[in-house]
């Protein structure tokens, strides 16, 4: 295998974090979170499950992408206040299984919430929103007056 792999001194005292290190800074990154961190990885004070999102913007529209596997279109509310979209929902268990004992278990049930920072060109009045195979497609249209023009330059 070609490659460089890093040098550690296994024979040198491996060094313990602080457990008051890691809260602290579990503590930091709560309060320095920005409603855009949208590629943030799960800490201590994340709660349930967060659906995956993408966000893009083109000339005429903001686009969203949220995945939802499991989750009923009656389950979903979707709201705009103040330029924040919010996007909130429940995935309910088919059908709870008390006996059953569990070797591991990686799906998810249970209410989850995710709020995206908007520009202030979009129109939520048009907002759309479609829920196909599991992804939930969300088209906000830009207002008239705040879409890019293009100018042309003539050269003489």
């Amino acid at each position: 295998m070609n490659g460089l792999t890093k040098w550690r001194n296994r024979t040198a005292p491996t060094r313990r974090r602080d457990p008051f290190d890691l809260l602290q800074n579990e503590i930091n990154r709560l309060f320095d979170r920005d409603l855009l961190d949208l590629g943030s990885e799960p800490a201590l004070f994340d709660e349930g499950f967060t659906p995956a999102i993408d966000v893009s913007d083109n000339d005429d529209n903001v686009e969203i992408r949220c995945d939802l596997p499991g989750v009923k279109k009656d389950d979903i509310d979707i709201s705009v206040s103040d330029n924040l979209l919010t996007i909130k929902g429940e995935k309910k268990d088919e059908k709870e299984e008390k006996e059953k004992a569990y070797y591991r278990r990686e799906s998810w049930s249970g209410a989850f919430q995710r709020t995206v920072s908007l520009p202030d060109s979009v129109d939520p009045d048009k907002a759309k929103a479609e829920m196909k195979e599991g992804i939930l497609h969300l088209t906000l249209p830009k207002k008239e007056e705040k879409k890019r023009t293009q100018i042309k330059v003539d050269v003489k």
